[in-house]
């Protein structure tokens, strides 16, 4: 057993994956053979992601406040606190908070054989009012 006491500091999402001030925490990333990474993700109101893929797809529970989720050609989604989200592997999606809360997730992947976690792509625009 490896217990790990100290993590890494918080850091921001940087402007090319992000929009608005979003925070992101490595909980845990084991040493190989293991490829699980957790993260807890932390959004400002309105903030999100840029749309993007997991190689082998990816675990959100929301476990603060209430947000968006959107898969590819699909409706802009709802979560709140106590929610679970299971995005398949390569599919292209976002998720962020609601426009007047924050929102707090944990962030499960497997990473690639390579390292990756994601695949990003554009920056999501202004979400619809009726996704509000």
């Amino acid at each position: 057993m490896h217990i790990t006491r100290s993590r890494p500091a918080s850091v921001r999402g940087p402007a090319e994956q992000f929009t608005g001030a979003v925070w992101l925490d490595e909980i845990a990333a084991p040493e190989a053979p293991s490829r699980l990474r957790v993260f807890s993700v932390h959004f400002a109101p309105g903030a999100r992601t840029a749309w993007h893929t997991h190689p082998h797809g990816q675990v959100l529970h929301v476990t603060e406040g209430e947000g968006r989720v959107q898969r590819a050609g699909g409706p802009v989604e709802h979560i709140r606190a106590g929610d679970t989200v299971w995005i398949e592997p390569g599919e292209s999606h976002w998720h962020g908070a609601g426009p007047h809360t924050f929102m707090t997730h944990l962030a499960t992947v497997e990473a690639a054989a390579d390292g990756t976690v994601a695949d990003w792509g554009a920056l999501v625009g202004d979400v619809p009012a009726t996704a509000e």
